[in-house]
């Protein structure tokens, strides 16, 4: 019996150390400033991209991709955890090609990545969707707007669904396996305001089929703009502009 409230306590005592562990990773805004601290300030200025994975919510490590001119390929890599630079290279261009994309302009940047995850984690329980962790991209979009693409991840890795959330404003501009009502996988893009089935679906459907599919993407759209207008009000809430934060230091 004793062995037995030993090992229980010893299994919290684990769960709690994950837990405060997890709790003091540094956001993506603290690894930029790290960045900008122990490098150069001018560096938070060209930025191409920021990821991190395996976010509980906050990812053990942020890669931060940064566009230098001096340096081989013309850019920078630079990986940050718990607030110290633990690794930086000069990849060739041609390694990071796929990447690559304009600088980030951080006067626009209004959502750290704790911001971030509280959004998607209002999304997806919207969707009744669950996930352990989350996959983080910070990157310009095609019209040279900041946004994260978050990634959710169930126990065992497999995807649960994608959400791009717009850094400026808090808007969701897209989603992916989520709203789908069950297993059913659908995409959600704000540009057309409408969703489209996967595309392993058949194109060959009969009239009775139609009539079915348009009821579904009739349900998955409102309950998308749906969530959407609550994590509007949400991102109010966790908005926190990055020139602030780092005037802040």
């Amino acid at each position: 019996m004793h062995y037995f409230c030993m090992s229980k306590w010893f299994v919290a005592l684990l769960l709690f150390a994950h837990s405060a562990l997890a709790q003091e990773r540094s956001t993506a805004y603290q690894a930029l400033r790290t960045v900008g601290t122990q490098l150069n300030r001018d560096f938070v200025n060209h930025v191409i991209s920021v990821t991190g994975t395996n976010g509980d919510p906050q990812p053990e490590t942020w890669r931060i991709l940064l566009d230098d001119p001096k340096a081989r390929g013309g850019v920078r890599e630079v990986e940050v955890s718990n607030g110290k630079i633990i690794s930086e290279r000069t990849p060739l261009r041609s390694a990071v090609e796929q990447s690559l994309g304009a600088t980030i302009d951080t006067a626009k940047l209004n959502l750290d990545s704790s911001g971030a995850f509280t959004v998607a984690q209002q999304t997806a329980g919207k969707s009744h969707v669950t996930f352990a962790t989350a996959d983080y991209t910070l990157r310009v979009d095609e019209r040279g707007n900041p946004i994260w693409i978050v990634e959710l991840r169930r126990p065992g890795g497999e995807p649960a669904g994608s959400i791009h959330i717009g850094a400026n404003h808090g808007t969701i501009t897209r989603t992916e396996g989520l709203f789908s009502g069950g297993d059913r996988t659908a995409v959600v893009d704000e540009e057309s305001g409408a969703p489209t089935p996967d595309a392993d679906e058949g194109e060959d459907r009969d009239k009775s089929d139609d009539a079915d599919e348009n009821i579904v993407k009739r349900r998955i759209k409102q309950a998308f703009h749906e969530g959407s207008d609550e994590v509007k009000r949400t991102f109010y809430k966790v908005r926190r502009s990055f020139v602030d934060f780092f005037r802040d230091k």
